[in-house]
């Protein structure tokens, strides 16, 4: 999670400031900001909870705590409520625009698309700023998640062939939650060198194109040829706008929204408007960061501002930061922290009572198998078969151990793999109900397997050692 503002680093420096008195405190203490005030509401709330938002793992805790309430107020006495506040429809009725859903419809279809839009954007500044970027570097990852998506969907195969009930749920246990994933990593904290976290962010973040491709062509039903053409030219005219130097925030988002409406209508699952649109925003800066500076210093030579110079002003400086940066820092807390909870807690809360099927009926063993055994196994399988033909290189201070840890890690196949359950079986809710358990057991004994190995893998070797002298920073995510 990048946070773009470090309030310390804003503080003026001051010659008369005594040096037991940090630069400008008697500012700060009183304001302009209440977090970095002294009042206890401050000192005891608002600071505590801003490091707790820091922290790597906070986004997974939430997310597991949401669906821990899910699952206990579905087998609750109070199950039927569950039931019926999520099966509450709503209904927007805005001139042309009639759509009438369920609650949690509107959560799968819609608020889902802010993650998948923060997924596209964080795939567009890897492939433009990042790892992917570099052949070399990226081929590894690249090649072990399709590895870790061919090998559990084989598996799954294998036990609901064509033509069988289960047949379509193929997908699930393919996809890596990329939450989970590095939230599991930040609890082990520094033994994992930062090349392994790289390695498996940037398996993870593959991992999630193939899955939206999967969606794309797989699991999408009756489709109409011409709301789709509305779509694809509703994203040719954000193109268009782009190339007119058009800044204006409100024009993409009327568009987006269009977008979204169309693909709905298409038979297209709606959330993949947002993975369109992420991967249309600028990765790079529309001005380089020497030319503000200069602007900036020319503007305050004079020692005034006047309404026009800070408009200037405003513009030169946020503009010497790549949209996709600027997207990703604002939505990426509102994905991890209210998007995704929210999603778990819509879609987790499954009655129990049927867990004993998870491990008879093809569904559950399929999704059991896949996710715990096909992930490491392929990964694994595929990683080494790349090292040993020249393909790629393992990460610095990664021994085999430690990369079929991360392999099971790769099994928490929470948040995607439940969208994707969700899309499987229409009409079939014992189906989708069986394979939620199957999710939610596979990703909990993929975490508990992961861990182990890599704390065996870790204590014995010395990469430990030297991924504690690494990035000491475990604040920082994706």
């Amino acid at each position: 999670m990048r946070y773009p503002v470090d309030l310390q680093r804003m503080r003026p420096t001051m010659a008369s400031t005594p040096p037991h008195r940090a630069p400008d405190d008697d500012l700060w203490l009183t304001g302009p900001v209440y977090s970095e005030s002294d009042r206890p509401l401050a000192r005891f709330v608002a600071r505590p909870v801003r490091e707790f938002l820091r922290v790597e793992a906070a986004g997974s805790l939430l997310l597991l705590l949401a669906a821990a309430v899910a699952l206990v107020w579905a087998n609750s006495p109070w199950a039927s409520s569950y039931d019926s506040l999520w099966h509450t429809h709503l209904v927007l009725d805005v001139g042309p625009l009639h759509l009438d859903e369920s609650l949690q419809h509107w959560v799968n279809d819609a608020l889902m698309v802010i993650f998948f839009f923060v997924v596209g954007l964080e795939i567009k500044y890897e492939l433009v700023n990042g790892d992917l970027r570099d052949p070399k570097t990226a081929a590894l990852p690249i090649v072990a998640a399709i590895g870790g998506m061919v090998v559990p969907a084989g598996l799954y195969l294998a036990l609901n062939p064509p033509g069988s009930d289960g047949n379509a749920g193929w997908g699930i246990p393919m996809a890596t939650d990329i939450a989970f994933a590095v939230g599991v990593l930040g609890i082990l904290g520094r033994r994992i060198p930062s090349a392994a976290r790289l390695f498996l962010l940037t398996l993870a973040i593959v991992d999630d194109i193939g899955a939206i491709l999967v969606i794309a062509v797989f699991y999408t039903s009756d489709l109409s040829l011409g709301w789709l053409a509305i779509s694809l030219g509703l994203l040719a005219a954000m193109v268009v706008a782009r190339l007119l130097r058009v800044w204006t925030v409100v024009v993409y988002a009327v568009l987006g929204v269009g977008v979204w409406f169309a693909l709905l209508e298409s038979g297209v699952h709606a959330t993949l408007a947002g993975v369109a649109i992420g991967l249309l925003a600028p990765a790079t800066p529309l001005l380089e960061e020497r030319v503000a500076r200069e602007h900036a210093r020319a503007a305050l030579r004079d020692n005034k501002l006047d309404p026009d110079e800070l408009a200037r002003l405003r513009f030169l400086l946020k503009e010497s930061v790549s949209v996709v940066e600027r997207l990703i820092s604002t939505l990426h807390p509102v994905s991890a922290y209210v998007v995704l909870p929210v999603f778990a807690l819509a879609n987790a809360g499954v009655e129990l009572g049927a867990i004993g099927k998870v491990f008879t009926e093809p569904v559950g063993l399929g999704i059991m198998l896949g996710l715990v055994l096909g992930k490491p196994v392929g990964i694994f399988a595929a990683s080494y078969l790349a090292v040993r033909l020249g393909l790629g290189r393992m990460p610095d201070r990664t021994t085999w151990p430690m990369l079929f840890g991360l392999g099971a890690v790769g099994g928490i196949g929470f948040t995607v793999s439940i969208f994707i359950a969700g899309l499987s079986f229409p009409g079939a809710d014992l189906l989708t109900e069986e394979a939620k358990i199957a999710i939610l057991l596979a990703s909990l004994l993929a975490a508990v397997v992961g861990v182990a190995v890599l704390l065996a893998a870790t204590s014995r070797g010395s990469s430990g050692e030297d991924g504690r002298q690494e990035d000491a920073d475990s604040t920082v995510s994706p």
